[in-house]
């Protein structure tokens, strides 16, 4: 029989951190520079230097990579949001979207405070992207100002853009080239004194319903809300699992039966309850078939709602479908990064589930098949999922100090199958790169695991190397973490091998 060791090659004792002189912090910064730059660039790979950072530095790590990220951007060429003015003087800017995701797409905004007569600059506001219907497009424009103006939630920050193309498929809010525009918006209101990062929702009317639902499911971990109105997709583009932790509204007339929002928003409502019923705590949700409506609803009861409710970005439980979105799927979610997806299949989806009780993350994996169980005048409208066990891919966990105690063993639970207790070193590539992946300023997380479902194997961010040690003694002296002499160990743990710790798994 033979025994499985992972080599933890504690930073302090193997590696000599990268410090920077003039600040004493725990980085490299012309490295950690350059390889943001690549990332927004879209040229990144792994980052290459890595170091420890002590428990007392953490908060200091981070705070530095994140200045150096904001740097970043702020000298990386593109069209940036317009300065800030009350929403009132109707400044407006643009961005041209890229040509390769959509030809000739300049896309028009407004960008303002509605607080009246003026916005405390020193002050953080919500952030509200409103997304508009279908209609004439400068009609529909010059609507949304208006409504965020005079009907909408105050005071708050209003992004109102205009689809640049009034036609076909390009005549949607959730294309990929609207995707490249919301993680841009994103990415630069994090960056902004402005902009409170945990107080960000996604709305819209009509088609900005069905965008800003599907949006909702598949950007969640940024949202603290999201609210279509007059509206309704089918769930199979926006999976209602997903929506977990953010405050989720749907409000469609019960007589608006165009295209079957109403019974679209119906089933939203009874999956909902089931999930709410299933999850206590975790999905809040605000659907109403409203009696006696049309296609036209009252607008103001949604954004004081979401307004409620602010994200939690480190959630103890979430569920993430990852699913395709014309085209394109996410590379991570929440505090999980896919190296290798679960399924090949062009049909098939992922699906994790992950739940945290103290020190023990709990991860399930499974792949869903959809197939369609009732369709109204050629739409698909419901579905039958069917779920198989998950017999491959590499996933990562990021690990925060606020999430679990890391001066304390961390326990990995893989469908119901205990894979890792252990320690779990930090690192500056664990933060590094988790920035440049979320660009999130409560998402920059000092750790990480590695989980191989294959092999049901999990891999701490400070890992080394791996060996197999034999059953016949070793010359090699081994020892607990009590300092006694251990000739053969059996069970799992750390213990001391030549000086460098060592766990068996």
């Amino acid at each position: 029989m033979k025994k499985l060791f992972t080599l933890l090659s504690f930073f302090a004792l193997s590696f000599a951190p990268a410090i920077s002189q003039e600040s004493g912090a725990l980085v490299d910064t012309d490295a950690v520079n350059n390889y943001f730059v690549s990332s927004l660039a879209g040229t990144d790979s792994e980052f290459s230097i890595d170091g420890a950072i002590p428990a007392d530095r953490i908060a200091e790590a981070r705070e530095l990579v994140w200045s150096l990220w904001s740097g970043a951007v702020d000298g990386y060429s593109e069209e940036k949001l317009i300065e800030l003015d009350i929403l009132e003087n109707r400044k407006s800017g643009s961005w041209v979207l890229p040509s390769s995701l959509e030809p000739n797409a300049t896309m028009p905004f407004y960008y303002g405070c509605n607080e009246y007569p003026s916005f405390d600059a020193e002050k953080q506001y919500p952030l509200f992207l409103y997304m508009h219907g279908s209609g004439d497009k400068d009609q529909e424009w010059e609507t949304g100002i208006g409504l965020s103006l005079r009907r909408f939630y105050s005071p708050a920050i209003y992004f109102v853009p205009q689809i640049p193309n009034a036609y076909g498929e390009y005549y949607r809010w959730a294309i990929q080239s609207k995707q490249w525009a919301w993680e841009k918006l994103l990415r630069l209101a994090f960056l902004s004194k402005n902009i409170d990062p945990n107080k960000i929702y996604f709305f819209g009317i009509s088609e900005g319903a069905y965008g800003s639902q599907r949006l909702a499911s598949f950007y969640a971990d940024y949202l603290a809300g999201a609210g279509p109105m007059a509206g309704g997709e089918p769930l199979k583009n926006a999976p209602m699992e997903n929506v977990a932790n953010i405050a989720f509204s749907l409000r469609t007339g019960a007589l608006d039966d165009g295209f079957g929002r109403n019974i679209l928003t119906q089933k939203a409502l009874e999956v909902a309850d089931e999930l709410k019923a299933a999850h206590p705590g975790y999905y809040n949700h605000y659907i109403e078939v409203i009696e006696g409506e049309g296609h036209t609803i009252d607008y103001k009861p949604t954004t004081p709602w979401l307004a409620q409710f602010t994200r939690d970005a480190h959630p103890d439980y979430f569920y993430w479908e990852n699913y395709s979105m014309y085209g394109r799927q996410r590379d991570g979610f929440y505090n999980l990064k896919v190296i290798k997806n679960l399924t090949t299949s062009s049909t098939a989806r992922a699906c994790y589930e992950m739940l945290r009780e103290g020190n023990t993350i709990n991860l399930n994996t499974r792949i869903v098949n959809y197939s369609t169980s009732y369709s109204q005048n050629g739409i698909e409208m419901f579905f039958n999922k069917k779920y198989a066990k998950a017999s491959k891919g590499l996933v990562r966990i990021y690990l925060n100090e606020n999430e679990v105690d890391l001066s304390q063993p961390v326990s990995i639970v893989l469908n119901g199958e205990e894979i890792f207790n252990g320690m779990v070193g930090t690192s500056i590539k664990a933060m590094v790169e988790s920035c440049a992946l979320f660009f999130d300023p409560e998402r920059l997380f000092p750790a990480s695991i590695d989980i191989d479902i294959a092999s049901k194997s999990a891999i701490p961010t400070n890992i080394e190397s791996v060996f197999e040690y034999e059953d016949s003694p070793s010359s090699d002296r081994m020892y607990d973490l009590q300092g006694r002499e251990v000739v053969m160990p059996t069970s799992k743990g750390i213990y001391i091998r030549n000086g460098q710790k060592v766990f068996l798994q």
